[in-house]
């Protein structure tokens, strides 16, 4: 197979789909790569990395997408990179359909076959695909969260640990899946105090299980939410529901409830975000103030750190690309439910109910 690989256009998105190790792999298969010329450059991988691996170098977007049968790439293709996309043409790739009614109907109208990392199963019910990239997402998330808390950033002036005779923030983590588990760690870590909020009792008894008294849990309602929130001084959205629009948590009359110069950093943004004031930014504008409380929306948080990111996130990711490329799109999906749960859109048909659902699509399930 043909497998193409395009510089990622993003704001500030330095990614990329495959590796050169990656793409070394990939032509010992019998695979022929094409990658344009410096998709990886930004987080030193070179085109003469690629051409040592054995791949080809495309001088630009337009040559891998006319001639790649499979387009591996990181982050939801732009409208310029939907017009780009051929009948039949599979593309593998973060999507995020349910809060982009826009890009789905490009996607419909290309007539290509888009299988989204962040629908890919395991069985273990988890995401084996979106797991590395909350991992960093969570992680950063305090990062971010205590740069913001700072009086030059629009934040109160707060020192996330604190110092001796000045107590540390109180941190609120919404959701105790992947990224609220990671940004827990790390605010605990710093020494701030923490209390994770999720809605299953397993999952509350688990992480209190493993972390103890260190850690407060809590029941997720509305109500605790807005009991929590007055003395809380950074907020992290985390919550995820596969394929779906994130919940909205918190409302817009719930950040009065909030002091002036408090952080929300709402990780689930790229599924519409869990805050009902919250909307997309990007690493070159990534706050913005509303009712004086500061909003980190940014909607690619690993791009951040690319090369982390590209490293774990190809770990991940290779072997479903291997699959794909070693046996076509169809034995593939046939073979394999996990990689079948990913296929979002097939040949201008809707083909995930809980996106099909969130965008008021008919769904039609499987694929001829």
């Amino acid at each position: 197979m043909q497998v193409g690989v395009t510089r990622e256009i993003k704001n500030h998105e330095y990614r990329v789909g495959v590796t050169p190790n990656g793409a070394a792999k990939l032509v010992r298969h019998g695979h022929t790569i094409l990658v344009e010329t410096n998709a990886g450059a930004g987080i030193g991988f070179t085109d003469q990395m690629y051409l040592d691996a054995g791949a080809q170098i495309a001088p630009d977007a337009d040559s891998v997408f006319a001639t790649a049968e499979m387009v591996v790439k990181v982050k939801e293709p732009q409208p310029v990179e939907c017009r780009k996309l051929r009948p039949g043409q599979i593309l593998f790739t973060y999507l995020h359909l349910a809060p982009d009614p826009e890009q789905a109907k490009m996607l419909l109208a290309s007539d290509c076959v888009a299988i989204a990392y962040e629908t890919v199963t395991d069985d273990g019910g988890g995401l084996p695909l979106l797991r590395p990239m909350s991992e960093v997402a969570g992680r950063m998330a305090i990062q971010a969260g205590a740069h913001a808390l700072e009086k030059s950033q629009g934040g109160l002036g707060i020192l996330l640990p604190g110092v001796p005779g000045v107590p540390p923030a109180k941190v609120l983590v919404l959701g105790g899946g992947t990224v609220g588990i990671n940004a827990a760690r790390m605010a605990m870590g710093l020494g701030a105090q923490v209390t994770i909020m999720d809605i299953s009792l397993d999952r509350l008894a688990q992480i209190d299980n493993d972390f103890g008294p260190r850690l407060v849990t809590e029941y997720s309602t509305r109500e605790h939410i807005a009991a929590r929130l007055p003395d809380t001084d950074l907020v992290i959205g985390g919550v995820l529901i596969p394929g779906a629009a994130a919940p909205k948590l918190v409302t817009r009359d719930m950040l009065k409830l909030m002091r002036p110069g408090s952080v929300i950093v709402d990780v689930a943004i790229d599924q519409g975000g869990c805050v009902e004031t919250s909307r997309a930014t990007t690493h070159q504008a990534p706050t913005f103030v509303v009712d004086g409380i500061v909003h980190y929306c940014v909607a690619n948080m690993p791009g951040g750190v690319a090369r982390t990111s590209t490293q774990a996130l190809t770990n991940a990711t290779l072997p479903f690309v291997m699959l794909l490329a070693d046996q076509g799109y169809r034995r593939a999906l046939e073979e394999n439910r996990h990689l079948r749960n990913g296929l979002n859109i097939h040949r201008g048909k809707l083909t995930h109910a809980a996106v099909a659902s969130a965008l008021g699509y008919d769904y039609s399930p499987g694929f001829p």
